[in-house]
């Protein structure tokens, strides 16, 4: 399944998997500045790099609060996107297209912090591929800089095996929309997702669906690939730790 023709579709909607994106952006930037200073002592000057921005829902809240921020991910059309929302914010953040597993594009960038947010590291193949972004992550960062990445709680979701997500039920302008995932489990570790969202028009109602393949990765194994490749104590922070809608892991790069 082609991941990046997935986003590629979905690049023009995926705001509307929010209740209120703008406020999405901004409470998600202050959570990950705060997890950035209390966890890896980093001011709002530091350099950070979103290895899969999307189209820019951390990036561009933690350009607003002063970090320097660069971006990129594997579909044209989010990178495309998340450029325009950052000229209408004025923001000054470097967005290219480029997988994880190939950050080379980067040259010695020495961030103070790279993150990878919202279950994207899932979204790859096998083991084999997330060594491979995680050894292409460690490689961007300065010594002592700092991974942050957030996956679903994959360590319960392989046990209960759900097959539906929502639906949740939102308001825009007086009209409504509703948003669900149906859950398509291939085998024990892998689902296809199929996100819908349906909204209410002037006369009609109109459906958008869009869909990708995940690897359910439990949170030992990530540990283990992370001290694999020359990251230090890895640390699970929870939800009701972090503020944060998934465990987020933080790793320092040796």
């Amino acid at each position: 399944m082609d991941m990046s023709e997935s986003y590629d579709d979905l690049a023009d909607q995926y705001h509307l998997i929010f209740e209120n994106w703008e406020l999405s952006v901004e409470r998600q930037a202050a959570v990950l500045s705060s997890i950035l200073d209390r966890n890896c002592g980093l001011a709002t000057t530091a350099r950070i790099l979103d290895c899969a921005c999307g189209i820019g829902t951390q990036a561009l809240g933690l350009a607003r609060l002063g970090f320097q921020v660069t971006g990129c991910d594997l579909s044209p059309r989010a990178v495309e996107r998340a450029r325009l929302e950052a000229s209408q914010r004025k923001l000054n953040i470097q967005f290219s297209v480029a997988n994880m597993l190939d950050l080379k594009f980067l040259g010695d960038s020495h961030f103070d912090a790279v993150i990878c947010i919202d279950n994207a590291l899932p979204h790859l193949e096998s083991a084999e591929q997330l060594l491979q972004a995680v050894e292409q992550m460690r490689s961007k960062l300065r010594p002592g800089g700092y991974l942050l990445a957030s996956i679903r709680d994959y360590d319960q979701l392989i046990e209960q095996r759900p097959v539906v997500e929502g639906p949740s039920f939102y308001v825009d302008q007086g009209r409504r929309r509703i948003v669900f995932q149906i859950w398509e489990w291939v085998d024990s570790r892998r689902y296809i997702f199929h996100l819908y969202i349906t909204r209410q028009l002037e006369t009609q109602w109109k459906t958008f669906h869009a869909t990708g393949l995940y690897h359910a990765v439990r949170r030992n194994e990530l540990e283990a690939i992370l001290s694999r490749t020359g990251f230090k104590t890895p640390r699970w922070l929870a939800p009701s730790e972090s503020g944060f809608y998934q465990p987020i892991i933080v790793a320092e790069s040796g």
